[in-house]
């Protein structure tokens, strides 16, 4: 119903914004992390925040977002079967939208259960669900990577001895990504310029 709202902040409370739009104040349901940026914006700093819009018989609400990648990822994140409006939400207070995302597709369940309110089997139906959606998405590829994962067998492989020297798989696959992007080829020379990637 809306696509963005575009104005400025009346309001900051833990989880939730007001924004004034020509004098009239809409109540905008936001991630920790997005609240904490608006409340350092002045009276009369002009802010657009994408929004997402929920309406039911006895509620309507909105929910807001910096950046179009953020709103993307939330859609995708409560087509999952169990995951609500508030428990999106959740998930992007608990960890910034790139580091989610790779979570997902790295599988990296122990990460994503961290989020309040968001078990062990959430974090595994999440990944079931998106991992292969994501994998084929390039909307959420950071500058210079390739967003499809470890292309072939000297990638995976370094992706596995990094897990097996105590890092997540999803710094992992982060580092050797960014490390595939420079050239690494082989499963060594790719391993020695992952390492640089996570210290």
């Amino acid at each position: 119903m809306f696509a963005f709202l575009y104005g400025t902040i009346d309001e900051v409370q833990e989880g939730s914004v007001v924004v004034n739009c020509n004098g009239i104040g809409f109540n905008v349901s936001v991630s920790n992390e997005t609240a904490s940026r608006l409340s350092m914006l002045s009276s009369s700093d002009y802010v657009k925040i994408y929004t997402y819009t929920q309406v039911r018989e006895d509620q309507f609400s909105l929910y807001g977002f910096l950046s179009r990648e953020e709103l993307r990822l939330y859609r995708q994140l409560i087509t999952v079967s169990g995951l609500g409006p508030k428990s999106g939400l959740s998930l992007l207070s608990a960890m910034p939208v790139d580091d989610l995302r790779f979570a997902i597709i790295a599988g990296d369940t122990a990460s994503i259960s961290k989020a309040p309110g968001i078990g062990k089997k959430t974090a595994e139906r999440i990944v079931v669900e998106l991992r292969d959606k994501l994998s084929r998405s390039n909307d959420f590829a950071l500058p210079g990577e390739a967003f499809e994962g470890p292309a072939d067998s000297a990638d995976s492989d370094a992706v596995e001895a990094l897990c097996a020297l105590g890092y997540s798989r999803m710094d992992a696959r982060r580092a050797v990504s960014k490390a595939a992007g420079e050239g690494a080829a082989d499963t060594e020379s790719i391993l020695k310029a992952s390492l640089k990637y996570l210290y």
